[in-house]
């Protein structure tokens, strides 16, 4: 028997009595559950949950997603990252309104075919909603597969997450939705990332090839990560009687149409920070303080110098906002979020 056909009897029945209590666990409509599945990539569970109750207290309905003002979803999703995942949301729902009246499809490659849904994402949706033998192969159930298995092949090769997902559907129960979370449940606790498998409560142990030869924390094999490229910059939070300067970025690339700090790229000495300030039109007044800050994106490092500047006047090509215009208004990406958090302390 392949071993992967073990895995219903032995997950179902383990997943049933040891799942954790998740609120998109707790329903099967599609639109839950693809914004469930959006949400947690790339981010932990336990900050995804005031952020799934808030999404769905605000936007309770694919009409409502499709209809929201893009500022007004920005900030639903402020601190979240990975902005362009929201907006795919939107663009996905503005098709399923036109095309579909608000019903999500039921199929697989209908599913696949909406904007920022991946394998990964329609396998989810479609086995957890409609209970469709789509498996949901992610970090998790690769994880699972190479320890199962001892598989030595560097777990970010395609062709490894092909071939999973292949076995994979070849031994989907009836409950394909359960047999889908137990997948991940598994994945993300007993035998999660970056930290010891606990083999010993594993309901996989009998037959799982990494428990068995005592190999589990020898795998995944992963290859080499490419060091990720530095850019240096200065960010400027300018202030005038109770206002401060933002700006929109552009709508394309990195961060696209949040709000941000005025800044300029490379780490400027002060007087230097003061002549760029000049050339916004602006009239500096005082430097009130000086932070040094980073932030990791996928890809890039940003490192990052803020300056506190009080000027004169509100001017330059900015929009100036109160804090509360800012807390209600401005979706403010993380990177920039911290220099706003830091000016009680300045």
């Amino acid at each position: 028997m392949d071993v992967f056909e073990k895995l219903p009897g032995a997950l179902l029945p383990w997943y049933r009595e040891n799942r954790r209590d998740l609120p998109w666990r707790h329903t099967r409509e599609p639109y839950r559950i693809w914004l469930s599945e959006i949400m947690l990539q790339q981010t932990r569970v336990e900050a995804v949950k005031g952020y799934y109750a808030r999404f769905l207290e605000a936007l309770p309905t694919v009409e409502a997603l499709a209809n929201c003002e893009d500022d007004a979803l920005h900030k639903l999703w402020e601190g979240l990252g990975y902005y362009s995942r929201v907006r795919n949301l939107k663009k996905a729902a503005g098709i399923l309104m036109e095309r579909c009246g608000g019903r999500f499809p039921e199929t697989y490659e209908e599913v696949l075919a909406l904007p920022g849904i991946g394998a990964y994402t329609a396998g989810a949706v479609c086995s957890i909603a409609f209970d469709l033998p789509t498996p949901a192969v992610d970090g998790n159930v690769l994880r699972l597969a190479a320890r199962l298995t001892e598989d030595p092949t560097p777990v970010d090769q395609p062709a490894l997450r092909e071939a999973v997902r292949q076995r994979l559907a070849a031994v989907y129960p009836a409950q394909a939705g359960d047999f889908t979370q137990a997948l991940m449940e598994l994945g993300a606790t007993l035998c999660g990332p970056n930290r010891k498998p606990e083999c010993g409560y594993c309901p996989c142990r009998e037959f799982c090839g990494g428990a068995l030869h005592g190999t589990a924390e020898n795998f995944p094999v992963k290859s080499e990560k490419k060091p990720r490229k530095t850019e240096e910059m200065t960010v400027f939070v300018l202030s005038c009687d109770g206002k401060y300067a933002l700006r929109k970025r552009p709508d394309h690339g990195l961060l696209a149409s949040l709000w941000q700090f005025p800044n300029v790229p490379g780490k400027l000495e002060p007087a230097d920070a003061l002549a760029a300030a000049e050339k916004m039109g602006l009239r500096p007044r005082e430097l009130l303080c000086q932070v040094e800050r980073s932030h990791i994106f996928t890809h890039i490092r940003w490192e990052m110098r803020g300056l506190y500047l009080e000027v004169a006047e509100p001017g330059g090509d900015f929009r100036w906002m109160t804090a509360g215009e800012i807390e209600k208004e401005a979706a403010l990406p993380t990177a920039f979020r911290q220099f706003w958090e830091e000016r009680e302390h300045v």
